[in-house]
């Protein structure tokens, strides 16, 4: 877990014990859960820092809420990749849920993408392509990861959005909040479920409440490397209505009206937008391999982005 963009800095809380774990900065809080970056006290972990993400009290008693809450505990520990924030533990301290996560020092991208627009900054090309193609390989793994007995999940991690995706200070990419993810090995869509995730990255057939794969996350990936390329958001709309109009029907905005890019770098990210999902990439192998000969690895370093991020926060 990052230091969330909600929180623009860490907000100090009086130290306070958890269970056996030290609660030290408020890093963000949402409709569900609290999270601080905390100390460990006691045990083989005794002494690191990690993020404390806990449950709101008041939820304890939503049967939905708790699903939800674990149900991201329980994906996540199946999920160790270097591009995804590892779940440590999870569990229950007094009748509250919580989980301790890796602690990524860094940024997440909806900050950094703020950040720019408020800089009127575009991010260098293979930047954008280097977190872009990290996420690739996050979703590739989550997207075929089998359970204990070998059986595959079909996980869908619904959310993939700036918010969830993290820069640490070493330019390390980590995508993190599995919190609505969907597990079709366990869960059946209904089409009469409410529609999760932040409504600017959500895929068509998601918003149109019909059955969805992993191609859903490719979506909103296309949808977050357009974003990363131009500064905005390949969808937008007056109000609510307007923005499923425009991501069901319209197509976005040239890229190469925006900044100089190749056609063939343009073409690759709309792939990954077509409204019809069998017109997309067939996984995120695919998506990612496509972007290959547009990224010039020896530009798009970690160090690299971690250095402009340091810059746009004015960050020594």
């Amino acid at each position: 877990m990052s230091s969330k963009a909600a929180a623009s800095e860490d907000k100090p809380v009086l130290p306070q014990r958890f269970g056996r774990f030290e609660l030290l900065a408020l890093i963000g809080r949402g409709g569900m859960a609290e999270v601080f970056k905390a100390r460990v006290l006691t045990g083989p972990r005794a002494g690191e820092t990690i993020a404390l993400k806990r449950m709101l009290p008041q939820l304890a008693r939503d049967a939905e809420c708790v699903d939800l809450f674990t149900g991201e505990a329980d994906i996540s520990r199946l999920l160790r990749h270097p591009n995804i924030v590892e779940v440590l533990e999870a569990g229950e301290i007094d009748d509250v849920y919580y989980m301790a996560q890796e602690y990524v020092e860094g940024r997440d991208l909806s900050a950094i993408l703020s950040k720019c627009r408020e800089k009127h900054i575009l991010l260098p090309v293979d930047f954008a392509l280097y977190i872009g193609r990290s996420l690739l390989e996050a979703l590739a793994f989550a997207h075929e990861a089998k359970g204990p007995t070998g059986q595959p999940l079909h996980v869908v991690h619904c959310d993939v959005s700036p918010s969830n995706v993290f820069v640490g200070k070493t330019g390390e990419i980590k995508l993190g909040d599995f919190g609505i993810a969907k597990v079709r090995s366990i869960d059946k869509w209904d089409e009469s479920e409410l529609v999760w995730g932040k409504l600017s990255y959500l895929s068509p057939e998601q918003l149109m409440g019909r059955e969805f794969d992993g191609r859903a996350d490719l979506w909103s990936a296309g949808c977050l490397l357009y974003e990363l390329l131009t500064n905005r958001k390949p969808f937008v709309g007056r109000n609510t209505p307007d923005l499923k109009q425009a991501i069901c029907h319209l197509r976005p905005g040239s890229i190469i009206s925006v900044r100089s890019v190749s056609a063939g770098l343009e073409q690759a990210v709309f792939r990954a937008l077509e409204k019809a999902p069998d017109h997309r990439y067939r996984g995120a192998t695919e998506f990612h391999d496509a972007l290959t000969p547009f990224f010039q690895a020896e530009i798009g370093t970690p160090l690299g982005i971690a250095s402009v991020v340091r810059g746009l926060f004015g960050v020594r």
